[in-house]
């Protein structure tokens, strides 16, 4: 049996190479000096560190749906806070966020909302009661949203709308639905899917899984608006028209062929990857460049028509016009533009005149004495209007008098007894066109 070898009494230490002392390279230097660690900053920086947290504190919260704040929200919050920290500089306050009381933010708000709208200072407040709410619980700071805060109301106004003819030009630019391309058949489905009432945050956040099986038979698809939210009963369905759903079956045809269809589960890809809301904003402003929108100062005023004299206009005319003197034509050299349709059957010929009955003249001669206002036709003008008096404005030819039939075949009408008590008389014999 081999004999053991004797232990020299120095055992090995795995631990013993790091917790040696490490050599120094040049022994007869200093060692290095360690810098004390601050304890005062300047009210900038403590401004920076309070943004910084507030973010990530934004990170491990919840909205009121319980979900987890969006990558944009959180965007929409730090811009508040930035905005914040951009009035401080200017105006010369070195505080930090935590001496911003009531009075402060009254100066703040009245700034932002002389060089913007009142509609975005109102979301500037809104977001940045947030940072407060923060502040209160972080630093013990007192809440500045008090009753005495200044509140900037939302405007209630019409929502702003795209026009016809603005979305005709991005669906005949993206290909009118038959480009076989992957670019036009993505950017028109996206522009079809945004006329249904799909907000931009709905729509980049929309998988493969949200569209049925057969789009062309069941046309719609579910949309999550709740913050990214995925249970099966949340969420809410839009319908499809049938031109949408052929332009999203056209985009799936020409999806199979993308670098990063089988990696994906994300229903819109860009080049590298899904397809983002500031993607969907690029693609549509280049979009409409294309179409000729969106041009500059310079050539809209190259492209302006002369300036147009101002001339006063004279009321449209419609059904229940009662105006009894007729407003004279601008004196201008412009044409005239019909703008109805009274003013556009002026502009045509009147038709040739129905032949009268016999012994009737063709058309009453230009001198002929007006009627009685007392005096009431034998017979009433074709179509009456609800007794309304005949418009001034209308056309020559739908306001001459009709003439009266011939009464030589019935017994003539007996006036009434007491003169003045009827709204009848006898017509005169001196009225051309009476027997």
């Amino acid at each position: 049996m081999p004999a053991r070898k004797q232990s020299t009494g120095v055992r090995k230490n795995p631990l013993r190479v790091a917790g040696s002392p490490v050599p120094s390279v040049c022994p007869a230097a200093a060692p290095l000096a360690v810098p004390p660690p601050r304890t005062a900053y300047t009210p900038r920086e403590m401004r920076q560190m309070m943004i910084s947290e507030f973010c990530q504190w934004l990170g491990t919260q919840t909205n009121k749906q319980r979900r987890p704040f969006q990558e944009e929200t959180i965007l929409a919050y730090r811009r508040a806070a930035l905005a914040l920290n951009a009035w401080l500089e200017e105006v010369g306050l070195e505080v930090d966020f935590t001496g911003c009381d009531t009075a402060v933010l009254n100066r703040f708000f009245r700034a932002y909302h002389a060089a913007h709208s009142q509609g975005g200072t109102n979301t500037k407040q809104r977001n940045l009661r947030h940072l407060f709410t923060w502040l209160e619980g972080a630093y013990g700071h007192p809440h500045p949203y008090t009753s005495a805060l200044v509140r900037f109301a939302p405007m209630q106004g019409r929502p702003s709308t795209l026009s016809g003819d603005f979305i005709r030009d991005l669906l005949q630019v993206t290909g009118g639905g038959k480009s076989r391309d992957f670019r036009d058949a993505r950017d028109h489905a996206i522009i079809r899917m945004l006329t249904e009432g799909v907000r931009r945050a709905e729509l980049v956040q929309m998988r493969l899984a949200d569209l049925p099986a057969n789009l062309i038979a069941t046309p719609y698809v579910r949309v999550v608006p709740l913050k990214g939210a995925r249970a099966e009963d949340e969420g809410r369905i839009v319908p499809l028209t049938p031109d949408t759903a052929r332009a999203i079956v056209a985009y799936l045809r020409a999806r199979r062929g993308h670098a990063k269809a089988d990696l994906s589960r994300a229903l819109w890809l860009g080049t590298r990857g899904p397809l983002t809301g500031s993607g969907v904003y690029r693609m549509v402003k280049a979009r409409a460049e294309e179409a000729g929108y969106d041009r500059t100062a310079e050539q809209v005023a190259d492209a302006a028509p002369p300036s147009r004299p101002a001339t006063p206009t004279s009321p449209t005319p419609t059904a229940r016009s009662t105006a009894t003197t007729p407003v004279p034509p601008p004196a201008t050299t412009w044409p005239a533009r019909p703008t109805s349709t009274l003013a556009r059957a002026r502009s045509h010929p009147p038709p040739s005149p129905k032949s009268a009955p016999p012994g009737a003249p063709s058309s009453p001669p230009a001198s002929a004495p007006s009627p009685s206002p007392t005096s009431k036709p034998l017979s009433p003008p074709p179509r009456p209007r609800h007794n309304r008096p005949p418009n001034p404005t209308s056309t020559p030819w739908q306001n001459e008098p009709v003439p009266p039939r011939s009464t030589a075949s019935r017994p003539p009408a007996t006036p009434p007894s007491t003169p003045g008590s009827g709204t009848w008389s006898p017509p005169s014999p001196a009225t051309p066109g009476c027997c």
